[in-house]
């Protein structure tokens, strides 16, 4: 990564460590008091993104918050044929090490984006540790793949890009990563521009992805999202395995899962519901970038959820 002494912290209070677990060094925030919650980030972005909804979460819930091993200051995954070092299953894995190392066997987690599909991949491999789950902007990978609409698919055209094979994608970024960035996540908003983030984490979001290591790390990590990944959800509907913890699903009103097609089934609380017993959520104002485009109202609701505990 380029230069990261400019960088703003935006996290006042909470402490940064680094941490080995068995197949990764996470970088990592902690700070609040409480039960226990992790929250992890998305693509194309940092633990930074959680910063306008961490003030208000730390005054209820001792917070961990991450990076995804091959993002922000987290340590870059090993090279595997099927990708899977990039696996959800295996940043999962990383997820639950990094919590028995701060002494924590169970925990709530929240995940966004790429985050989400770890935490709820934790949930179905990890049972006993998770109390209690919170997806923002996502349905499961599986859905996504068998439900691709016209709309979806031009909305989440990324799905198909990264993860054609190497150096395709990279190629193609790498000369101009910040661009990119930009571009991407400005189209995923609901006003279609940079406006609902902070400068400063934009700062963070392009140092990270101005990396072209942490650019192939991207890549991988939709690499595995069309094959390994695929394969595990595909495995968990085969054999009936659900999340038994309670699950709340919040999405965008015109975020990714807005996009879903109009039949019914395909609608957010609907697909969860193949997936968990207890599953409650609705949209909020916003688009893809919940925290950052609506934290009152994101925080608001995990307050809710977590609290209910």
């Amino acid at each position: 990564m380029s230069d990261d002494s400019d960088l703003a912290d935006l996290f006042p209070g909470f402490e940064s460590r680094f941490i080995d677990t068995a197949d990764a060094r996470i970088f990592c925030r902690i700070g609040g008091d409480g039960p226990p919650l992790v929250l992890l980030h998305g693509y194309p972005q940092t633990h930074v993104m959680w910063h306008r909804v961490a003030p208000a979460l730390a005054e209820r819930f001792s917070l961990v918050i991450p990076d995804l091993r091959g993002y922000g200051w987290s340590s870059l995954p090993e090279e595997t044929d099927d990708h899977s070092a990039m696996s959800k299953r295996a940043l999962a894995r990383d997820i639950v090490d990094l919590m028995d190392r701060l002494g924590h066997a169970r925990f709530a987690c929240a995940g966004h984006d790429r985050g989400g599909r770890v935490a709820y991949r934790l949930a179905l491999d990890h049972p006993g540790r998770v109390s209690r789950l919170a997806v923002l902007d996502i349905v499961p990978t599986h859905a996504m793949w068998t439900n691709f609409s016209v709309a979806l698919a031009m909305k989440t055209y990324h799905w198909l890009f990264l993860a054609q094979p190497h150096p395709l994608p990279e190629t193609l970024i790498v000369p101009s990563a910040v661009d990119y960035l930009d571009m991407t996540i400005a189209s995923w908003t609901k006003a279609k521009s940079l406006a609902a983030f902070d400068e400063r984490a934009l700062a963070h979001y392009r140092a990270s992805f101005n990396a072209p290591e942490r650019v192939h790390a991207c890549c991988e990590d939709y690499r595995a999202g069309a094959g390994y990944d695929w394969q595990a959800d595909s495995a968990d509907i085969a054999s009936g395995n659900r999340i038994t913890c309670p699950v709340l699903a919040v999405w965008g009103d015109a975020g990714i899962p807005s996009k879903a097609p109009a039949d019914a089934e395909a609608q957010p609380l609907a697909v969860w519901r193949k997936w968990a017993d207890d599953v409650q959520g609705h949209a909020i104002d916003s688009g893809h970038f919940v925290a950052e485009e609506n934290p009152d109202a994101t925080a608001r609701a995990l307050i809710d959820f977590f609290g209910a505990a």
